[in-house]
Order: structure tokens, then C-alpha cells, then sequence
């Protein structure tokens, strides 16, 4: 299989289960980039170009969802969760409303945008929300059951997707469930908790490990809230050190959510791996995660450096 980005899985899953007519969609003049277009053609009387006006955008979705509407909003992350953030906090999910917030763009690897566009705070910003259900999928399959899990849900949820292609890494059989994490790959000596396209990096890495002795488990955490304790607490009696993987600030991101969670319920070593309290740069995906150390080399010499 090629690669495919998680944006644009999110498109074909719009289109998908898009039948249901309680499902509405809006976007901030980007839906070509959103790929919500992919639902506007299939039904285009259920789709709002709501223009660059994000913050409206959300009132609008917010006014929907009082009226019975599952409602999709979507623009890059960036606008979602910090332009609009108010509105999100006070007309979503204050009053605990049906909206889905679906933010494209994330991360470092938004690419040659640079820094402007290059949302790293995300997570921690929809972490904070009362009410708001956060994820962060990893790959095609995965985006298309956390949408019709989304659906399925009533409340406030924040999905975070990507622009560049990324490698698959669950089968059709993959079964999506909000607050479970999911074993990608088993191993004694160390976990990896990753979100987002840092599984793939950390599958990488764990191969890496494999040949220096290291025998890495890796873990896809799609839900960074409510995340699920109960599989780390059993990673961390079993393998010892957690390793957090992220394509976001360490601060609040993944690497706080599990170090909160572990510290209330089995105190262990983490090692937090993410961007370290900076905005990105211009440049190519593969240089950014490079330059802020995000790659399976670079990951697998940060575990062995934390394993001591």
C-alpha cells in the first residue's frame, strides 16, 4: 500500500458515512487542503463554506449541533485550536455540544509553511478543555474508525490530522475504541508510547533497537484524552521505562498526559521525546523531524542514552 495522509482519510471518511443527514460539515475556505471536499461532492446541500472566519465558524457548528446536527468543523490546526480557541471553550464545549473538530495541518510536518503554520501546541490547548475528547490518529485506517467512532459520540471532540502520506500500520480488521491504546508491537525491555505518525517512526526505531539488543514495545496512543491508564500502568510494571514519542511540544502534550497519568498510579521513569519548547521552521518534513530529532535513529539513540 502507498502512503496516504491522514487528511485525506479523513475526506474519503466523511464521504463514507456521510449518508447519515444529521451529519453536516463546515469548513474555513480550505477544503480543498481539508479535503472536505471529498464530502461536498458526494453532498454538497450539507456543506458550508464558512470563509476565513474560523471563530465563526465554530459558533455556527456550536448553533447546528443545538438543533439536533452532528457537525464536522474543519480548518489547519493552527486556526482550530488557537485562532478559535475562545469560541471552542465557550459555545462547544462549555455547554457540551455535538461538534468534531477535525484539524489538519498539525505538527512540524506541515513542511515549508514554517513556524506560522507549524501547530506543536495543539494537543495541550484541547487537553485543557473541560468536556473535549482529544485524539491524534496515526495512520489511514485509523482516521477512518476514529471518524465513525467521532460520529457515534456525543460531545466535543478534537481529531488531529496530518498532511504528509504516512506508511499503514493497522489492518482492515483494526477495531477503534475512544480512550484505548492499542500493542503495535510487543517487547520487554522498554515501551514507546507514541501518537500520530511518531508510531511509524517508533516502529522504526524499535527494529533499530532490535539490532543493538533492546527488545522495544510500542504503543499507539490515538487518545491523548481520556487516555488510557490502565495500559500504561501494565506497560510500566512490565518493561520499566516509558518513552513518549510526539510530533508536538513535550509541555502538555502526549509525554504530560502519561507522566500525569503515571504518577497518580505507578510512579516510573518517562522520557519525554517531542519538540523541546520551540516553534518549527521552514523546510522539508524529512529535515524538520530530523532537526528537532524526531527520526527512528534519533529516537532509538535517545532510548538507549535513557535505558543507560
Amino acid at each position: 500500500m502507498g502512503k496516504v495522509a491522514t487528511r485525506e482519510a479523513y475526506g474519503n471518511a466523511l464521504a463514507q458515512y456521510g449518508a447519515d443527514e444529521r451529519i453536516v460539515v463546515l469548513d474555513a475556505d480550505l477544503s480543498k487542503s481539508t479535503k472536505t471536499d471529498t464530502f461536498k461532492k458526494v453532498y454538497p446541500e450539507r456543506h458550508f463554506n464558512m470563509g476565513i472566519a474560523e471563530a465563526d465558524m465554530m459558533c455556527v457548528a456550536a448553533g447546528l449541533a443545538t438543533c439536533g446536527k452532528i457537525v464536522f468543523a474543519s480548518t489547519f490546526a493552527i486556526f482550530a485550536a488557537e485562532r478559535a480557541c475562545e469560541q471552542i471553550r465557550n459555545s462547544i464545549c462549555y455547554p457540551k455540544l455535538n461538534v468534531k473538530i477535525c484539524a489538519t495541518h498539525a505538527g512540524l510536518t506541515v513542511g515549508e509553511d514554517g513556524a506560522s503554520h507549524q501547530c506543536v501546541e495543539d494537543l495541550a490547548v484541547m487537553r485543557a478543555l473541560p468536556n473535549m475528547t482529544v485524539i491524534s490518529t496515526c495512520d489511514e485506517i485509523e482516521t477512518n474508525r476514529a471518524i465513525k467512532a467521532a460520529i457515534d459520540y456525543n460531545g466535543p471532540v478534537y481529531i488531529r490530522l496530518g498532511r504528509l502520506g504516512v506508511e499503514a500500520v493497522h489492518g482492515e480488521d483494526f477495531k477503534f475504541e475512544i480512550g484505548k491504546g492499542v500493542v503495535v508491537r510487543e517487547g520487554k525491555d522498554v515501551t514507546l508510547v507514541a501518537t500520530g505518525l511518531m508510531v511509524q517512526e517508533s516502529l522504526k526505531a524499535a527494529e533499530i533497537l532490535a539490532g543493538k539488543g533492546i527488545d522495544a514495545r510500542v504503543v499507539d496512543i490515538h487518545t491523548i484524552k481520556p487516555i488510557d491508564t490502565e495500559l500504561l500502568v501494565k506497560c510500566a510494571k512490565e518493561t520499566g521505562l516509558i518513552v513518549t514519542v510526539e510530533e508536538h511540544n513535550i509541555a502538555g502534550g502526549l509525554g504530560g498526559a502519561v507522566c500525569e497519568a503515571l504518577s497518580e498510579n505507578y510512579p516510573c521513569k518517562v522520557k519525554m521525546i517531542g519538540v523541546q519548547e520551540k516553534f518549527g521552521k521552514s523546510g522539508t518534513p524529512a529535515a524538520l523531524l530530523e532537526k528537532y530529532g524526531l527520526t527512528a535513529e534519533q529516537i532509538a539513540e535517545k532510548v538507549i542514552a535513557a535505558k543507560g
